[in-house]
């Protein structure tokens, strides 16, 4: 499936109630665990200390913060669409998130994302969708969740 160009609200509107796509695959490396970690304080030991996280974990690896792979949605979501003539994007909203599986280190990730709906707030396109973050290899989601983003359009 090829990107999704949108420019505009009427554009978006078009896609509502749609799969818009997948994304690549991206690897989740210590490297990026471990920035994740000093950005948030988040120094949980599952998370940096491979050695116990092998002998103490179910995981037998370290894993990603959750709020990590969360915190990849707009690079992955920019993999699907390209939303261009924009002012500016928003995070607005996680009505519902899931965490449903850990995501252990050097595992690869993708977004699968479907439109839910698109509202117009005067001229503003508030767009909810459905998110599946898909391991390779593993039937089950790192988690699932529906996330709005608010579109701030160029006239």
């Amino acid at each position: 499936m090829s990107k999704v160009t949108i420019r505009s609200l009427q554009e978006l509107e078009q896609y509502e109630g749609t799969e818009m796509g997948v994304s690549d695959y991206h690897t989740i490396t210590q490297e990026q665990i471990n920035k994740f970690a000093d950005a948030t304080l988040d120094h949980q030991w599952i998370h940096l200390d491979a050695e116990r996280a092998k002998t103490e974990t179910p995981f037998k690896a370290t894993i990603a913060h959750g709020y990590l792979t969360v915190s990849l949605l707009p690079y992955l979501w920019q993999q699907i669409t390209s939303i261009e003539n924009l002012k500016m994007q928003v995070n607005y909203e996680i009505e519902s998130l899931r965490f449903n599986q850990a995501v252990t280190v050097d595992s690869q990730v993708r977004l699968r994302a479907k439109l839910l709906s698109v509202k117009d707030l005067r001229g503003i396109a508030k767009a909810r969708l459905e998110v599946t973050m898909e391991i390779e290899g593993s039937k089950k989601p790192a988690f699932t969740g529906i996330i709005t983003f608010l579109y701030h359009f160029n006239d």
